[in-house]
């Protein structure tokens, strides 16, 4: 996609281009007062606004839309899903401790609400999907010694785009009593949506990563008689899950965002040859790029890689200057370039990993683009590490 120029944007990852009517909808909505919670015409029209989008993010996870709870996104989201207090039928169930795979999102990965020493990630093999055989024997042995567990493994990394078997893993702790989360913000949009099928207890969504706004999100609850306690309290919003007035414009937005995805799934066999595209252009540039997570299955649109010898900071200075948007990884790390805990987790050595960047495509991306971006790679690539393209230089 064109962000005007000649400048491309390929970091769907970080946030996905809004979509134009996405873009309609909230500016129809923004032009009306109303809070949702007034009992007036125009309070009853915020809630309508509210309650479609319910029925679409519903729709778009497999469930009843009263399971769907709006957050401010995905941390939020994370953060009221990772509780060790959580309410079963109206009654209190305590968690113990929390296993977490360690390539999850920094906002999983801290834990929630859990304390720190309650925290346990879970290895992942050099391909980047969790070891689900561990998993499946820590969660029991947590149970052996009288512990309840939540277990959060995420759909599909954001950095790599390996997607885990996340309905494998929700079969395999079934009959262990742990409370099963799914950070499921860079699946959404990607690949199909099962909460259902995945025997996930929450499931957390992002509308910016599927191209609706930033600042809405939500946490999908497996079920309406099992949810962990509020985050946020003092008002009866969101059936008492979630106090605070909510955001109508970004919330429709996010509700329309999961429509079209529902409606346009044929985007992912074009995205999907677009990726084989770029992926082929890179090697041919230079053939010893490593492609992260290549042995895995991965989201249709994401691209994990690095050239040996081309940090990841020089490259990242020279592709902007030459107008092309991607990044080292992701975008919640501050905006640093650093080393990835991703990457780290999967084993990979240092001095390959302060080279990986992620080129991540979608709704809007062209094959001109692509190939705008792989003239302009060779360039900024070549003047990095002088050597002859298409070869081990």
């Amino acid at each position: 996609m064109s962000t005007g120029g000649d400048h491309i944007y390929l970091d769907y990852n970080a946030s996905a281009p809004l979509r134009p009517a996405v873009r309609d909808l909230m500016v129809e909505v923004l032009a009306r007062a109303g809070n949702a919670s007034s009992v007036h015409g125009a309070g009853r029209s915020a809630r309508g606004h509210i309650e479609t989008a319910r029925e679409q993010v519903g729709a778009l996870a497999g469930v009843p839309a009263r399971n769907v709870m709006f957050t401010s996104g995905g941390t939020e989201a994370n953060v009221t899903g990772l509780s060790p207090a959580w309410l079963f039928e109206g009654n209190p169930l305590h968690l113990d401790r929390v296993f977490v795979s360690a390539t999850e999102h920094p906002s999983v990965l801290s834990g929630g609400r859990f304390d720190k020493k309650m925290v346990e990630q879970i290895p992942v093999a050099p391909d980047g999907v969790v070891d689900v055989d561990f998993l499946e024997e820590r969660t029991k042995a947590a149970l052996s010694e009288g512990e309840r567990v939540l277990v959060s493994v995420m759909a599909a990394n954001s950095e790599t785009g390996v997607i885990n078997p996340v309905a494998e893993i929700g079969r395999r702790i079934a009959d262990t009593g742990a409370v099963y989360h799914v950070d499921a913000v860079q699946a959404a949009g990607r690949m199909p949506l099962d909460v259902s099928r995945w025997k996930a207890d929450a499931v957390s969504l992002s509308a910016h990563k599927l191209g609706g706004p930033q600042g809405a999100g939500a946490l999908v609850l497996g079920a309406e008689d099992m949810r962990p306690v509020a985050l946020l309290t003092g008002g009866a919003q969101e059936n008492r899950r979630r106090a605070g007035t909510e955001n109508v414009a970004a919330i429709a937005g996010f509700g329309k965002a999961a429509e079209l995805i529902a409606a346009s799934a044929e985007e992912w066999a074009e995205i999907s040859r677009l990726r084989a595209f770029m992926e082929e252009g890179l090697r041919h540039i230079w053939a010893d790029t490593v492609v992260f997570g290549i042995g895995a299955e991965r989201l249709c649109n994401t691209t994990c890689f690095a050239v040996p010898g081309v940090t990841s900071e020089m490259a990242l200075i020279g592709l902007d200057l030459d107008g092309i948007a991607i990044s080292s990884g992701s975008a919640c790390s501050s905006g640093k370039v650093s080393v990835s805990h991703v990457l780290t987790a999967m084993g990979v050595e240092e001095d390959v990993a302060r080279c990986a960047l992620r080129a991540s495509i979608g709704w809007a991306t062209k094959r001109q683009d692509i190939e705008r971006f792989l003239e302009v790679w060779e360039k900024v690539s070549g003047r990095i590490r002088p050597g002859k393209a298409g070869a081990a230089a």
